[in-house]
Parts: structure tokens; sequence; C-alpha cells
């Protein structure tokens, strides 16, 4: 299970041209691309990053600007391929089919983008399917993209690599959270000493996310008790992994904060800021005190399933699994309380992109001819 400036900057290593929003491993371009990337040594490599999840369908794209990175496209889509998982054990015809769609849809961008560097990684849907690899195969046949399967560990190490620089600067300590649609990753991460890099000291994987909790406690319409009940139960999980860094005194003295990458707290910060339309320029990097997420996740469960899809920073795809995201923030608050969260729109596929970007470093100074 284990293996073992306030407020710091919300840009960081990440630009953005205008386009439509809304670590060991360092993932080698897919087959397909070699030949492509082969032909353009001479110019300018293109990063892409795919993620499969068991909930969205998300890309980013990417081009070096000096050791930064400036995100030049995007694409996420709402799939739900996990629906029904934790049910059967299979992922449904009709959940593969909006997938594959939607990976159509990333391939024109990728190609339209010349990308020289790919990663494809698949998560938790895949990972607790028995039919996952299969599905997988027929994606590669169907649109030429080569996944890979990932661990929670590996999971866990992208999201502390792409949002690891929003932990407070004068901060001790942080705890890394990722809800996911079929399961949560944490990551522990602690500064040794002042202005040094953040590094992950623990991590854990909890086998639940929005969709599971969803289908298991109907997410549409949740009352009180469920929502205490959702609460214990994910709670009672998280105790049983206790302070596997040893770092919780940090939290008990203030030194100490959660940072959040997943759409249940993205959705909160929009919701939090009442914003018309989503805007991840406003909610990147923003901090929320404890008070103002849980008075965001009470009155997301007093409204109507049709009340919340109402929400422009929610809508009808997400309006039967946030509630769940929420207990699940609740209940990490309980167990490492804070009275400051920090909100991060960037996760895995910002981590995939800097893995990239490092080995097409590497790649360039391999090819520079020896001085003599």
């Amino acid at each position: 299970m284990t293996e073992s400036k306030r407020g710091g900057s919300a840009g960081g290593a990440f630009s953005e041209d205008n386009f439509e929003k809304r670590g060991s491993n360092s993932g080698l371009p897919n087959a397909h691309y070699r030949e492509r990337k082969g032909k353009r040594q001479l110019g300018a490599p293109r990063f892409a990053a795919l993620d499969l999840g068991t909930n969205n369908c998300r890309l980013l794209i990417a081009a070096p600007r000096g050791r930064d990175l400036r995100i030049v496209d995007a694409f996420s889509r709402i799939v739900r391929l996990g629906e029904g998982v934790s049910r059967t054990g299979l992922l449904s015809d009709v959940a593969m089919e909006r997938a594959i769609s939607a990976l159509k849809a990333c391939r024109v961008k990728i190609d339209r983008r010349a990308v020289t560097h790919m990663r494809c990684i698949a998560t938790q849907a895949c990972r607790g399917a028995s039919n996952g690899a299969a599905f997988l195969e027929c994606v590669q046949a169907e649109t030429g993209l080569e996944f890979e399967i990932i661990s929670t560990e590996e999971e866990a190490r992208l999201a502390v690599a792409g949002c690891s620089e929003l932990i407070d600067n004068e901060a001790s300590a942080g705890l890394i959270f990722d809800i996911g649609g079929g399961s949560t990753e944490l990551s522990w991460v602690q500064r040794h000493a002042k202005n040094a890099v953040v590094e992950a000291v623990a991590w854990t994987s909890l086998p639940f996310g929005v969709v599971s909790l969803s289908e298991k406690w109907d997410g549409r319409s949740l009352g009180g008790a469920t929502y205490k009940a959702i609460v214990e139960e994910v709670r009672g999980e998280i105790s049983k992994i206790g302070d596997p860094a040893g770092i919780k005194s940090f939290f008990r003295d203030g030194r100490a904060h959660l940072l959040g990458t997943s759409g249940t707290v993205t959705s909160i910060a929009g919701v939090h800021l009442g914003l018309k339309r989503y805007r991840r320029d406003k909610v990147d990097g923003l901090w929320l005190s404890s008070d103002q997420t849980r008075d965001v996740s009470e009155n997301l469960r007093k409204m109507s399933f049709a009340e919340r899809a109402e929400e422009p920073c929610i809508g009808e795809d997400r309006a039967d699994l946030v509630v769940c995201g929420c207990a699940i923030l609740e209940a990490l608050l309980l167990e490492w309380p804070t009275d400051r969260i920090r909100v991060a729109d960037r996760g895995l596929r910002e981590g995939i992109l800097v893995d990239l970007s490092r080995e097409a470093r590497k790649e360039r100074r391999r090819r520079q001819p020896l001085k003599s």
C-alpha cells in the first residue's frame, strides 16, 4: 500500500495558447509515431498526453517554450467508460463505443498537430474490467492509438509530477488527492528544507471513486443521512492507512495543506466562484478554506439532480457524481484536517508531458556530436 512564498505559482511550467478547454516511466512514443519522429529530427517536438479514465477521456498537446511547455491543443469528453464495472466487472458495449468515438476525435487533433512524442494511459476502468485489455486492442485497431494500463503507483506518481509545484512554498508537507471515477489516489509529499523540491514520501490508492460510489448509493439523490454514511464509510478506509509518511503532525500544526486534482475539486471551485462557464485560469491554483469547501458541498447535496445539472461548472454528465466526490473530500478533511485546500486543474496529463519533455531533451543531447 505504501511506498515509502505563500501560495506558490499557479502558472509554473505550463502556459496556454487559446484553445477550447473543458517520473520513472518516461513514456516512449507509440510505434505509429516513430517514423514521423525520425522525419522531424530537426523540427520542434510536439508532445501529447492522452488519459482514458473511468469517467473522462482527456488529451493535452504541448510544444516546448524554452524549458517550459506551451499547451497548443486540448480535448475533454465525459465517456463513462467505467459505467457498471463495479457491478458486472465488464466494460459495456455502449461505454466502449462512447470511448472510441472520443478517441477518434483525439486522433484527429494528434495528427493535425504533428505530434512527435506521445503517451496514452488507461486507469481504473481498464484495470478493473476483465475485458479492459481486449478493449484497448480494439482501440489500437480502430484508431492506431497504443494504450498502456498503468499501475496505481504510476498514476499517483504522474499526478504528483503534474501538480506538486502548487504546494505552498511555506508548507512543510501536503496531501495530494486525485478523486477519480473508479479509484482515489493519495500522495503524501514533504519539503525537507525551505525552497527545496517537494518529494513524494508515501502513496496509496483507494478502490472507489465518484462513479463506483454513485452507482452504489444512487448519486442522483442523496439525503443527509445517506451522505453521512458515505463519508463514514470512506473515512473508515482512509483511517486504516494511518500515517504512512509520519507527517500528520504538520497538519495538526498548520504546516501542511491538501491539494486536489480532480473534477470534484475543480467543480467545487467553479461553483464557489459563481462562474457562468468554467474557466481554468480562474480555478487552477485557487485557494479554498475548508469551510468554503464544506458550504459548497452541502449546498450541492441539498440540490436536486436537475438543479445540479443547471450549474455551469457541473452539468448533467456530472450531476449524479459530484456529491459522492464531495463525500470523499469531506472524509479526507476529517482524517487529515487543514483549514485550506488548493485546487489544481492539472495532474496526470501534465505529469506525462513533463516526462515526455525530459525524454526529448535527453534524445537531443544524445544526438549532439561530441566536442573534440
